[in-house]
């Protein structure tokens, strides 16, 4: 088979209603467009019997694979086996080793195995069980006049080693093998999207067509490109998409922080300071420790990074060096402050480089001189001591993002000699 036509199905009340965040749908979509699937269509429904069998019933005409995600487990309202029954004209039985897993796996946690608990381990009698090691709810894989409904749970962990362990292996057993399907992604920091696409990568059209396709995937910590075609080969594909990719480099330049679908900013900067051999700290107002956060997500930060400080009263600022002048003359929101910070930091951990932030993160709390959203970066380093001044957004856990990656990627700047600041903030020197 040349191609896989996928639609993916949620089911459940909780994720239409809004209490449940439907990112099952989400990661499906990624590994299985990875996987070279082309997904067409993401439906969510509730649990409703006729109109779980009618979602069900229209996607297996029109997908050569179908994967339907909750709805599995022991109460009323998880009516998906049985619906998934009835579209086939079947019934539902008992899968012994799934239910031996199940009482096994209720006695170790000591609760009391009861009727509904049968429920878990029935499935419809024309179903391939997919074992589930995680959880209680096996999953099922059903092939009908070569369509194919692959029936998992609604537990994002269960779904996610099922989907590993049991359907992708599955899928790429019955797909063509000489196709490539794949994306490379490169990801930049400190600049706009608009600004990337305009003004710095420029018009791409030339280099497209169909099957090759640039795409940007902004955030607060960057915008990630991601280049996807398809090709007979390896080499095919890298002979299809390299002028492209060469393009972004020899435009985007140092602006491309590297490469990789889940490649962080943190892990990256982590890296640079371990070449140098340096050590950081950080003092943190806004931010509120989501600097030192992010950089300890890192395995092995503990080379480069000594501590930090979660700055957020002035009497802590004062300890830090901050002398009660500046609070006075200049405010906690001010380049004085971020500088004094930054400096203080450093010489009170004895790191490096320090970097420091201090800002009005709001909702409230600004004023004319300094609106919400106005936040001060500082850092110090023996060679260097400048502030940034950055004015953000009125949304306070947005505004604590956008800082943190903005101070990230000003040290970064720095450990490659990079002189233009992120954004074009300007360097503010003592």
């Amino acid at each position: 088979m040349d191609s896989m036509q996928c639609r993916i199905i949620s089911i459940g009340d909780e994720l239409l209603i809004g209490d449940t965040t439907n990112t099952n749908a989400r990661w499906m979509g990624q590994v299985l467009t990875e996987a070279g699937v082309e997904v067409r269509h993401i439906a969510t429904v509730k649990d409703d019997l006729d109109v779980i069998k009618r979602e069900i019933t229209d996607s297996l005409s029109t997908a050569d694979l179908v994967l339907t995600t909750g709805g599995l487990g022991p109460t009323h309202d998880d009516i998906t086996k049985q619906a998934v029954a009835e579209v086939f004209d079947t019934r539902l039985i008992v899968h012994e080793p799934t239910l031996d897993f199940v009482k096994s796996t209720l006695q170790k946690r000591n609760i009391p195995f009861s009727e509904s608990n049968y429920k878990q381990a029935e499935v419809p009698a024309c179903s391939q069980v997919l074992f589930n090691s995680r959880g209680t709810a096996p999953g099922m894989w059903i092939e009908k006049d070569g369509t194919r409904l692959v029936v998992l749970p609604g537990v994002p962990a269960e779904m996610k080693h099922l989907m590993r362990e049991k359907v992708l292996p599955k899928i790429r057993k019955q797909m063509d093998r000489g196709e490539v399907r794949k994306s490379r992604y490169l990801l930049t920091s400190g600049i706009g999207e608009s600004t990337l696409s305009d003004e710095v990568i420029g018009d791409v059209g030339p280099l497209l067509d169909e099957d090759l396709t640039l795409a940007y995937l902004p955030s607060p910590w960057g915008t990630r490109l991601r280049v996807s075609s398809s090709a007979s080969s390896q080499e095919q594909w890298l002979k299809k998409t390299t002028p492209l990719i060469d393009h972004i480099y020899s435009r985007a330049d140092k602006l491309i922080v590297g490469e990789g679908k889940n490649l962080s900013l943190a892990q990256v900067v982590g890296d640079k300071l371990k070449e140098r051999k340096l050590t950081i700290s950080a003092a943190e107002s806004c931010t509120g420790g989501a600097i030192t956060s992010a950089i300890t997500d890192i395995p092995g930060s503990s080379a480069y990074f000594t501590g930090g400080v979660i700055a957020y009263a002035n009497r802590i600022k004062q300890q830090l060096g901050v002398p009660q002048a500046s609070l006075d003359t200049h405010g906690a929101v001010s380049k004085a402050v971020a500088l004094q910070m930054a400096r203080g930091v450093a010489q009170k951990l004895n790191t490096d480089i320090g970097i420091s932030t201090t800002g009005i993160a709001g909702p409230g709390g600004g004023s004319p001189d300094k609106p919400v959203g106005t936040v001060w970066i500082g850092f110090w380093s023996p060679e260097q001591h400048f502030a940034l001044k950055a004015t953000l957004t009125k949304v306070r856990l947005r505004n604590k993002k956008r800082t943190t990656a903005i101070a990230l990627e000003v040290v970064r700047r720095v450990l490659i000699n990079f002189p233009r600041m992120p954004y074009n903030l300007k360097k503010q020197r003592p």
